[in-house]
């Protein structure tokens, strides 16, 4: 008796209580524009990736967009660059933060400030020291997205343990090395981990308000050499030698896992104090059986905190693509920045929320209630100075530059001088700068 009846689907999307054929809820998904957006997130930070963008295909009928995974950040650049400006591109494209010279001068993107121009978007709600990574020029050229900073990890038990007082927001070299050889007599062994790490180099040299490159930062004009072959430069590797040869550090080394294996020996309490980044906080919470405490990124006790370089990834949209595929895009990440969005992809990520507004919804004032260490890197980005040292460099050799800043600090950790690991990492930087520049004609 039903043989003849017409199925019909209740869609929200089309308002309350109406209904379509099924043949035409798949007409209209069919004439929907889809936008292909290529990404590196992986685990819970890929399933949040998921919510945004079904929450957005459901929100409504003319876009539909498209995730798909490209492998992590260093895999996923060259396929873009391979196809970028062809039909094969996608329309957005999720790359890491040291990436943003080398896009931006690809010929391959449309800056986005085109498209917040185009179509009257302010970006007052965001975060202004996010977006001014990403700007150049005054141009906006990509979307900020899961942005994160480096703090300080303790474990406030083993503290208490040891008879030392909770560190303060915002402390100081000194102080982090005092509260080492503390937990070392207290434990008879080694209990802080300072990782060599590029990035690491870079966000204590900007905490410094040095910059690592000349011309500001390579923000005024195009970066000739590197600058870091200062007291800034020597301040962070005089305190990692400190701590080396008072044997309170512990050495994991420069291998592709050691961020792995230290958050792991943090965890897990083979190791009490540790710099990370905010979006380990997630992880840190889930899995420390321990009260944990969050600071500020250490300083030398004579230097004020300058702040931090954002961290991350952004999204760009490739160029050459259709008024309507652009216009979906733009759609798209207008929705993922808003703040119930930025609200909820925080507190599934442990990003930082981008939206100023994100911080006035009850889902992130209930966390952070409920959560109290979640304010300290929120806090410390309040805290940042904007100027050329926390804007972060702009050079296309960075992932070069990281590795012989990392191979100084593993080096001065194992015994080498100082001044001439220094200064052979400035030096080779400097002539990574100058390759980069000659195959790029600046």
């Amino acid at each position: 008796m039903f043989k003849n009846t017409t199925k019909y689907i209740a869609l929200a999307t089309i308002g309350l209580g109406a209904v379509l054929p099924l043949t035409q809820v798949h007409a209209a998904d069919n004439q929907r524009q889809n936008i292909v957006f290529w990404h590196s997130m992986t685990g819970q930070n890929a399933q949040a990736i998921d919510r945004v963008v079904n929450d957005y295909n459901a929100s409504q009928t003319k876009y539909k967009v498209i995730p798909e995974f490209q492998g992590q950040y260093v895999e996923a650049l060259p396929k873009f660059l391979s196809v970028g400006g062809t039909s094969k591109a996608p329309d957005l494209f999720q790359s890491n933060e040291i990436s943003t010279k080398q896009l931006s001068t690809s010929g391959m993107i449309q800056p986005m400030q085109t498209l917040i121009k185009k179509y009257k978007f302010n970006t007052k709600n965001l975060r202004k020291n996010i977006l001014n990574y990403y700007t150049i020029n005054g141009k906006l050229y990509s979307m900020p997205f899961n942005s994160s900073a480096p703090v300080l990890y303790y474990n406030k038990d083993a503290f208490k343990d040891a008879g030392i007082d909770d560190l303060p927001t915002s402390p100081t070299y000194e102080q982090v090395t005092a509260a080492a050889k503390k937990l070392k007599e207290k434990s008879g062994r080694a209990k802080l981990s300072i990782l060599p790490y590029g990035w690491t180099f870079e966000e204590l040299l900007a905490n410094q308000n040095q910059t690592l490159v000349n011309h500001g930062n390579g923000r005024k004009k195009t970066a000739t050499k590197a600058t870091f072959d200062n007291k800034a430069g020597k301040n962070i590797l005089n305190w990692l030698k400190t701590n080396a040869d008072a044997g309170t550090l512990v050495d994991y080394g420069t291998g592709a896992n050691a961020g792995d294996t230290e958050l792991s020996a943090f965890t897990s309490s083979q190791i009490d104090m540790f710099m990370n980044s905010s979006a380990s906080l997630g992880n840190i919470k889930k899995n420390a059986k321990f009260n944990v405490g969050v600071t500020y990124l250490p300083r030398p006790q004579d230097v004020k905190a300058n702040g931090v370089v954002i961290g991350g990834a952004s999204i760009w949209l490739s160029k050459g693509k259709s008024t309507k595929a652009q216009k979906g895009s733009f759609d798209f990440l207008k929705f993922a920045t808003s703040a119930k969005e930025q609200a909820q992809w925080s507190i599934d990520t442990g990003y930082f929320a981008i939206n100023n507004k994100s911080y006035d919804t009850k889902i992130l004032k209930d966390a952070f209630k409920n959560t109290p260490i979640l304010a300290a890197p929120v806090e410390q980005l309040k805290a940042t100075t904007i100027n050329a040292a926390s804007a972060g460099a702009l050079i296309t050799s960075m992932p070069k530059e990281r590795v012989n800043t990392q191979n100084a600090m593993e080096n001065v950790i194992n015994g080498k001088n100082v001044d001439s690991e220094l200064s052979k990492a400035v030096k080779q930087t400097t002539a990574d700068i100058k390759d980069a520049n000659e195959q790029s004609g600046e």
